[in-house]
């Protein structure tokens, strides 16, 4: 098991990562089975209003530090990154938190909806618990061991399923109470995750002690990382935010329950299409360990082979589950949410038959950015990001407002948008290995 840990294959890695993010996902999804029936779809709804400013500032202050801090340890160039790192967000994530809490009432105006504010309230102590515990994973991703970030996520689900479920159950009474003491147990989870990670990462710390004492690494160095994952990961909440303001406002013009219908979307659809994406999650992680030092070293040619292995696998895992998501939607429906009423369960299964193919996109956006990453070229994904997102929002708004869609218009928008982002890193990737096999050839030449 020690050598496992201390070096793990491509393959060990993907896999390990990735049964701790499905096993995580199934809890995640498993767990919207007793919740949605004690919440319902408006309670749902309301759950997810809260979620995307969450996300926006999880984003901030976590999603862009275990690809950066792996890719800096990987590289062998940053000598005790994560401590550095550790001061940095913890900082960042206090913030966040701090300002979830002051934008509570804001969020809860423009969404009209006054549960909001009470959740967002009990939500944003999160923020920080998971800023501290991205860098702890960040650090062992580095150093090629998968394991903590697998059995953090797993155990972070865990918590949550297990005091979400009895918070909903015993303030079932009074649904804004019920929605806000699920999300409070988020908030348990992250905290009892971290501190267990923190005695981990003290107990586990491979870092060998130096003759001299080097100069830590500065923090530009890791900001010259996380910023632009940062800004790459933001795009996709920020769109989902103003997608929430954007169709509930929308769908209130045009239905009494637009909260529950939005709930379906977010909080049921979503939740079944994202579970294949989470089976490869760890080819994403596994992959910036394994390409960023050859980049590093200019070897761009197996880096790039690397990267498109990587790609190749995610597919085809990922197109199976997306034919199995068209077929079986019906049996998902009616299995995973049976106390749906009758309209939501067809609404839900015409959702999921739609978004089908995002199981497909959306895992090779997730992995062709951890590629792109890899390779150096941080911005490059940033880029496609944010036009696939600002394209959601504009089409979900358009599709709404101007067709008989409804709700389905915004998972038409999310196809859109997420075949855009693979279309665009595609292109980087293979542009990429082009322009560095140009120079390598006008190098050798004497051009």
């Amino acid at each position: 098991m020690s050598k496992i840990k201390s070096k793990q294959s491509f393959i060990v890695g993907a896999f390990i990562i990735s049964l701790g993010g499905f096993i995580s996902k199934l809890l995640g999804a498993v767990y919207r089975i007793p919740l949605t029936n004690i919440l319902g779809g408006k309670g749902m709804g309301i759950y997810q209003m809260v979620y995307p400013l969450y996300c926006i500032l999880l984003t901030v202050s976590a999603s862009g530090i275990p690809t950066g801090i792996a890719r800096l340890i990987s590289s062998g160039k940053a000598f005790g990154v994560e401590k550095t790192a550790l001061k940095l967000y913890g900082i960042i994530g206090l913030l966040g938190s701090a300002l979830m809490y002051m934008l509570s009432a804001p969020l809860s105006y423009a969404m009209q909806e006054n549960a909001v504010q009470f959740c967002c309230k009990a939500l944003s102590p999160a923020v920080f618990f998971v800023s501290v515990l991205s860098v702890i994973r960040g650090y062992f991703q580095g150093k090629g061991n998968m394991i903590p970030t697998a059995v953090t996520e797993i155990s972070e689900q865990a918590v949550k399923v297990a005091i979400g479920c009895i918070f909903a159950y015993v303030n079932r009474a009074n649904l804004t109470r019920a929605v806000a003491s699920t999300l409070f147990a988020v908030t348990l989870a992250e905290g009892v995750t971290t501190i267990g990670a923190i005695f981990y990462y003290l107990g586990h710390s491979t870092e060998v002690k130096p003759l001299f004492k080097p100069k830590q690494a500065p923090v530009l160095a890791i900001l010259k990382y996380t910023i632009p994952l940062t800004f790459t990961a933001i795009a996709m909440p920020l769109s989902q935010l103003l997608e929430s303001v954007v169709a509930v406002r929308l769908l209130k013009q045009i239905t009494q329950n637009a909260t529950a219908i939005y709930g379906v979307y977010s909080g049921c659809a979503l939740t079944i299409i994202n579970l294949p994406v989470s089976v490869t999650y760890g080819l994403a992680a596994a992959s910036v360990p394994q390409i960023s030092p050859l980049a590093a070293k200019g070897n761009m040619a197996l880096a790039k082979r690397k990267a498109y292995k990587a790609l190749l696998i995610t597919l085809a895992i990922s197109f199976p589950c997306s034919v199995a998501l068209y077929f079986l939607s019906p049996v998902a429906a009616n299995l995973i949410f049976k106390n749906l009423s009758a309209s939501e369960k067809t609404l839900l299964i015409n959702l999921v038959k739609i978004m089908a193919i995002n199981a497909v996109t959306s895992s090779l956006v997730q992995t062709s950015s951890a590629c792109i990453t890899a390779l150096g070229k941080p911005f490059k994904s940033t880029i496609s990001q944010w036009v696939s997102s600002f394209l959601r929002v504009i089409l979900t708004a358009l599709l709404i407002k101007f067709t008989s869609l409804s709700i389905l218009g915004a998972a038409i928008s999310a196809n859109c948008a997420y075949l855009v982002a693979v279309i665009l890193n595609f292109w980087y990737i293979i542009r990429e290995g082009a322009h560095h096999e140009n120079n390598a050839y006008r190098f050798r030449n004497g051009r």
